[in-house]
């Protein structure tokens, strides 16, 4: 019985065609795997299309600042991400304010060089909203209250930030965060 059964194996694999019926088969194979190879690629395209963002999405991801025509010790309040940004040139009186003040002293302890770009500690870039709850705190505009530290100061609870916007006082935990931004000229920055 075991010579049928070995016969019978070797029969079924080679058959009456010989090595022509494996070449067949594995072409078949080769070609049913391909086939759904390219069915599956077909299938999930759409699906990997459709997440990328919409142009409109896009287009709101970065916003352009025209800096040129804020002077030292002004500022003005764009949006990025339907989130205000303030962007505040520095004098160097307040400067040398943010960089007087003893690290140790500060509940987020950040230098102003490490909140600012190289070779641009006058530009100051922050997301204007509380790290509390999330209000707009006051400060960008002209003759608006800057706290007792000369930055921003949130009237909501009390929060005030220094010149670097640094939280100093009231219940913000961490300073107004600083988003990703970079100088794309003499006279822009690009947010985002």
């Amino acid at each position: 019985m075991a010579t049928k059964a070995q016969s019978a194996e070797v029969s079924d694999t080679t058959g009456p065609e010989g090595e022509s019926g494996y070449r067949r088969r594995d072409f078949l194979n080769v070609a049913a795997v391909s086939f759904a190879g390219v069915g599956t690629v077909a299938a999930l395209a759409p699906l990997v299309v459709q997440m990328a963002p919409p142009a409109d999405v896009l287009a709101l991801s970065t916003t352009e600042v025209d800096i040129s025509k804020i002077q030292a010790g002004q500022g003005i309040k764009t949006s990025w991400r339907k989130q205000p940004v303030f962007v505040r040139n520095l004098t160097p009186k307040e400067i040398a304010a943010a960089n007087a003040v003893p690290l140790s002293d500060l509940r987020d302890p950040q230098t102003l060089a490490q909140r600012t770009k190289p070779g641009k500690a006058n530009w100051l870039i922050t997301l204007g909203v509380c790290t509390h709850l999330g209000c707009v705190p006051l400060g960008i505009g002209e003759g608006e209250n800057r706290g007792p530290f000369g930055g921003y100061f949130c009237p909501c609870h009390g929060s005030a930030y220094d010149t670097a916007a640094r939280i100093r006082q009231g219940p913000a935990p961490l300073n107004l965060a600083v988003p990703e931004y970079k100088f794309t000229g003499p006279t822009t920055v690009q947010i985002g």
